[in-house]
């Protein structure tokens, strides 16, 4: 797998160094795992892309974050491999959307006041972070999460 260039002209405890670093330790775990040839050379395009790009240009920490999103779903949907807490915090948003808010609807028109509706969202938002944290313990325990948690 490529490596990220030395980037020289990015102050250290920026946003810019923080976003580089952090692609740097995501790609590092991956490189643990052993994937096939094909998915390699998927992920070996994305940081020849992010390698091309200048550090001085005002979208670098955006092209960053897009290419890093971009490798963790790749992973996640190929191989079923994704960082950690991924699913408890995909899921928590799952969770209020798809449980919090219907269950709010149901009891506020129950009530007759749907301003209750905010009630199912942290409802919602614990089933979701449960079922999402089960997930992540089945994956921890399958070897299939990364060392690496997204920031």
């Amino acid at each position: 797998m490529k490596k990220l260039i030395e980037r020289t002209n990015i102050s250290e405890n920026s946003k810019d160094s923080n976003a580089y670093e952090q692609l740097g330790k995501l790609l590092n775990s991956i490189e643990i795992k052993e994937l096939p040839d094909e998915t390699v050379d998927l992920i070996n395009n994305e940081i020849e892309q992010i390698n091309s790009i200048s550090d001085i240009d005002k979208y670098f920490v955006k092209a960053i974050k897009e290419k890093e999103n971009g490798v963790i779903k790749l992973i996640e949907k190929k191989h079923k491999i994704a960082p950690k807490n991924y699913y408890r915090k995909l899921w928590m948003i799952l969770g209020m959307s798809i449980f919090g808010i219907p269950m709010g609807v149901a009891f506020g028109l129950s009530i007759g006041n749907l301003g209750m509706l905010g009630i199912g969202l942290p409802i919602g938002m614990a089933i979701g972070i449960g079922v999402g944290s089960s997930m992540d313990k089945k994956a921890f325990n399958e070897g299939r999460q990364l060392d690496f948690e997204v920031k």
